[in-house]
């Protein structure tokens, strides 16, 4: 196995057998790949990750395995062949670069054609090998561990924890023990600070409100290889207004922006959701765009359209060249 990314002379012949190509997170650099993927959005954004594009020429695949989310597997071109089961032994070939199962005994098999499509629940162990060149998109979705929420949860509460000191203009109290007597083991884990921290953990309160508040942070945050690319010439704010109201506007297929009833969140930041902003900005999350008709009974908010010129500056929102 490699990753790429790959120059074209590096790829292995098409008319070599047993090789395939991933291609992860197509829909953040193509439009027609983020509109296949807003085909999906009857689960919700925070749900929804990516859509893979995996090509193979003949008998290629990547193995038999499990994905730990629910997944989508659309045959786009060519055949392939699946064959799955709910198997218990989910014991793993040591060694590889992959995690492919050690033992596969599959229940069931399909061939997909162009337009079939297979949806597999999470920890359903599956093969897909190519018959002849295909290209098949896998449409999955977000399903973090416990371990993983819980960690970025604490983390996002300390954060928030150390922002309100500083905003209270207070310092953070810090630990101390003046009851502590001398010791005469002094590797050993004191007892008093053992009892002491676990005070002070347990006290850590959080409410519905904390809990939202991360999730829309964490579930909105781009992934680490995402850049925005900002217009080459961005148009003033008054170009940019006039513009719009003959265009309309579109998030970018990279944005990610949700909401709930006290505040929205884009691209991994949050903010309050005022009356103001109540009027259009869940129309765009969820439709992610708003029509040049729409804009032009909202655009005499002023504090409206210098938010969305400066979404159109960072690059978040895209505006249609006029034809």
């Amino acid at each position: 196995m490699e990753h790429g990314p790959f120059a074209p002379e590096q790829l292995p012949s098409l008319k070599k057998r047993d090789w395939t190509l991933l291609v992860q997170g197509a829909n953040l650099h193509d439009d027609r790949a983020r509109a296949l993927l807003d085909r999906f959005r009857f689960i919700p954004d925070a749900r929804l990750d990516d859509l893979m594009i995996s090509y193979a020429t003949e008998g290629g695949g990547v193995g038999p395995h499990f994905d730990s989310y629910d997944v989508f597997l659309l045959q786009v071109h060519g055949k392939r062949r699946w064959r799955f089961g709910a198997q218990r032994d989910l014991t793993l070939k040591p060694g590889l670069p992959l995690k492919v199962l050690q033992h596969f005994d599959p229940q069931e098999e399909w061939v997909l054609e162009p337009g079939d499509m297979l949806y597999l629940p999470p920890h359903i162990a599956h093969d897909g090998v190519a018959e002849g060149e295909c290209m098949t998109c896998s449409i999955g979705f977000r399903a973090p561990s416990t371990s993983e929420l819980s960690g970025h949860f604490l983390y996002h509460l300390a954060e928030r924890l150390s922002e309100a000191d500083e905003r209270d203009g207070q310092v953070s109290p810090r630990y101390k023990d003046p009851a502590q007597p001398a010791v005469g083991n002094p590797a050993q884990l004191p007892p008093m600070l053992i009892d002491r921290v676990g005070s002070i953990l347990a006290g850590l309160t959080w409410n519905e409100k904390d809990v939202a508040s991360f999730l829309g942070t964490y579930l909105s945050e781009p992934k680490a290889n995402v850049v925005f690319d900002p217009p080459r010439r961005a148009l003033n704010e008054i170009r940019f207004i006039a513009r719009v109201k003959k265009s309309g506007l579109r998030l970018d297929k990279k944005t990610n922006l949700l909401y709930d009833g006290m505040s929205y969140f884009m691209n991994g930041e949050q903010e309050p959701l005022p009356p103001t902003l109540k009027k259009w900005l869940p129309e765009l999350a969820d439709r992610r765009y708003l029509e040049g008709k729409r804009f032009v009974t909202l655009s005499g908010d002023s504090s409206m359209t210098a938010l969305l010129h400066e979404w159109y500056c960072a690059g978040w929102i895209q505006v249609d060249e006029i034809v």
